[in-house]
């Protein structure tokens, strides 16, 4: 297996913030081969009739994000992240914490292997916070 260039590694960390940021489906979405995994306790918070907190395919990931930009549209307002990511090979992770420089957010690791230039399975791990934030928007009626 070929390993993403350096190139590769940060294109992915910066337009993946940029676009959830600015709310860009097709942006966001064109970082994700075709056949990508994602797996996330957001899948079963949001998407409610999944028996899993696991997608496959760009179809179901462009699904999740879609109904990610309506049902969490005030919790998610902006996302502080350090600068700091992890690279080796073909996994890249960040964290989102909890302490920002003004106050406190949603915490969040996200974890992605990267290949050809795109994202081939991506998990997202939840801190304290972010776990209470999903459980309270499950619960939420309507949505």
């Amino acid at each position: 297996m070929i390993q993403p260039t350096e190139a590769e590694i940060r294109h992915i960390y910066e337009q993946w913030h940029t676009t959830i940021q600015a709310r860009d489906l097709a942006g966001l979405m064109a970082l994700y081969a075709e056949d990508a995994i994602f797996e996330s306790p957001a899948v079963l918070a949001v998407l409610r009739h999944q028996e899993t907190g696991i997608l496959t395919g760009k179809a179901e990931i462009t699904r999740l994000f879609a109904a990610n930009f309506r049902v969490l549209a005030g919790t998610f307002s902006e996302l502080y992240r350090t600068g700091i990511f992890l690279a080796n090979g073909g996994l890249l992770m960040w964290e989102y914490p909890r302490a920002t420089p003004t106050g406190e957010q949603v915490d969040l690791v996200e974890s992605m292997d990267i290949q050809h230039g795109q994202i081939v399975y991506h998990r997202v791990y939840w801190g304290w916070k972010g776990f209470r934030t999903l459980m309270a928007i499950r619960d939420r009626p309507g949505d």
